[in-house]
């Protein structure tokens, strides 16, 4: 990944999916996006997740594991949604560029 501006997007909607399957944590998310070729840092990440969570589609709670506590980050209904037209757009834009529809 040489563009994290041009990957961003991708990489919040990556996120808001994952978190619509379950809850997330810093972590956690980091290692899920290396599966998907994305190298980034907990500088990068905790900044992306702030920001989704300031726009109302994740919301987050402190939560103890053992001697540990993380931020647990859900993805709100207000989210949903915009996964759910962010999906559409994604789909549309495969089909330019990959199907070339």
């Amino acid at each position: 990944m040489t563009d994290k501006d041009l990957y961003g997007g991708l990489i919040r909607l990556h996120i808001l999916h994952h978190a619509a399957e379950e809850p997330i944590f810093g972590l956690g998310i980091i290692e899920e996006l290396r599966h998907h070729g994305y190298e980034i840092s907990a500088g990068t990440l905790y900044p992306m997740l702030h920001g989704l969570e300031k726009k109302g589609y994740l919301t987050s709670r402190h939560e103890r594991t053992g001697r540990r506590e993380r931020r647990v980050y859900e993805i709100t209904e207000q989210g949903r949604i915009a996964l759910q037209e962010a999906k559409a757009k994604v789909k549309e834009l495969f089909g330019e560029l990959i199907e070339g529809k």
